[in-house]
């Protein structure tokens, strides 16, 4: 009970010694006002440019696709070691390229043809989006459809529409049909072009019919049987798990000889901006806080200088040398913090400021300078050590204060 009160002592005779020479620290303050507020701005706006660069790529999944080029004969145990592989987000077998069209038709008046057909399941990156996760197909009595097949169909989710397959077999045109439930529809800011999810159930038998085979789920009786299970797939579709990854996969697709398109190069351009800009900010902010450092110690040891006696009168009065030291580290941090306040006033009429220039330049709720509550929670907790640690170097100085100098004067 006794240290804490005089530990409370010690602050409190600090906070009157602050508030007693007021213009000093409002000197000190804006000292450090002018160096805080710059550096929030600068990072905000490294951090505001760079996040929303990440975000419209994540919001794209199909930056994350590692697309293979041409049709191989990919084994179940090969598609099964790519997706052990720790950088594959979403992997599923597809057909190939060719039996990958079909027909889609609510009625007579609404149908299109030639929609591109994507095998679908848990975790698809085309269900995900920020605001809502939309069930994969199950089966091969659902079918999940872009907002353009949608707005071309006129089709909302639970209604029906018909998929059609033609083939040629035996020189006869033979056409298949299924009736298929919407299950969901992919916004357009996900997938724009017009393209339907189906099970790879479906997907399969599709291109048994094409084949040749007897499918019956198509309402078509002729063609041969099929007599094994298929072991092969021509080509899987493919989404990294994030988009330092995409580089990874493209490698370990190269080291089996087999070509992908990415999106490498545009999430390697991020990444040389998210680097320049740190590089930048890192130089300019170093600078900054060594002078900052350099011209706080320059204040302090100028303050103790001429504050000699009040400090010798405090030893006097029975306060010891780490009590002068708290003394000191006590003012200086409370400065220090008050100074991150006002930067704090002054970053956010800045955000608002550039924000509000740029604003026509952005997507809507984008924005250019940016620092969440951890980014600020870390900014204060450093400008806090920061202060104590160079208050701490200017306690030193003041050990060397003797009680005795309080009584020359007398």
């Amino acid at each position: 009970m006794r240290r804490l009160q005089h530990i409370g002592l010690i602050w409190g005779l600090a906070l009157k010694d602050l508030w007693n020479d007021k213009f000093v620290s409002l000197c000190v303050v804006a000292s450090l006002v002018a160096v805080i507020a710059p550096l929030m701005l600068l990072f905000g706006l490294k951090n505001g440019v760079v996040t929303q660069l990440r975000q419209e790529l994540l919001s794209n999944p199909e930056i994350r696709a590692v697309k293979i080029v041409g049709n191989h004969r990919l084994t179940r145990d090969w598609i099964a070691a790519l997706q052990a592989q720790s950088t594959v987000g979403f992997v599923m077998p597809m057909t190939r390229s060719l039996n990958l069209e079909v027909s889609l038709l609510k009625d007579h008046r609404h149908f299109l043809e030639n929609v591109e057909l994507l095998p679908s399941g848990a975790g698809d990156p085309l269900l995900q989006s920020r605001d809502t996760i939309l069930a994969p197909p199950q089966g091969r009595d659902e079918i999940v459809i872009s907002q353009a097949v949608a707005t071309r169909l006129g089709v909302q989710p639970g209604e029906t529409v018909q998929l059609v397959v033609v083939r040629q077999l035996d020189g006869q045109r033979e056409r298949g049909k299924r009736e298929l439930v919407v299950v969901a529809i992919v916004p357009q800011e996900v997938f724009p072009r017009p393209v339907a999810l189906v099970s790879l159930a479906l997907l399969v038998a599709i291109e048994d019919f094409k084949d040749g085979y007897r499918v019956d789920a198509f309402g078509v009786t002729t063609g041969r049987l099929q007599e094994a299970e298929r072991t092969q797939f021509a080509k899987v579709r493919l989404y990294a798990n994030t988009l330092d990854d995409v580089a990874h996969l493209d490698d370990w697709l190269g080291g089996h000889n087999i070509d992908a398109l990415t999106q490498r190069s545009e999430i390697e351009s991020v990444k040389a901006v998210d680097r320049l800009l740190t590089i930048i900010f890192s130089i300019i902010a170093w600078t900054a806080v060594l002078g900052a450092v350099a011209a706080l110690i320059g204040a302090l040891l100028s303050n103790i200088d001429r504050k000699r006696k009040s400090l010798a009168m405090l030893r006097l009065m029975g306060l010891i040398g780490h009590d002068i030291v708290f003394f000191i580290m006590a003012q200086t941090t409370v400065l220090a913090g008050i100074a991150f306040v006002v930067a704090l006033f002054l970053f956010g009429i800045g955000q608002a400021t550039f924000d509000q220039a740029l604003a026509s330049y952005l997507p809507q709720s984008a924005y250019v300078c940016y620092l969440g509550p951890m980014d600020l929670a870390v900014a204060f907790a450093a400008t806090l050590v920061l202060a104590a640690i160079v208050s701490s170097l200017g306690g030193l100085r003041a050990l060397n204060v003797e009680p005795s100098e309080s009584l020359r004067d007398f």
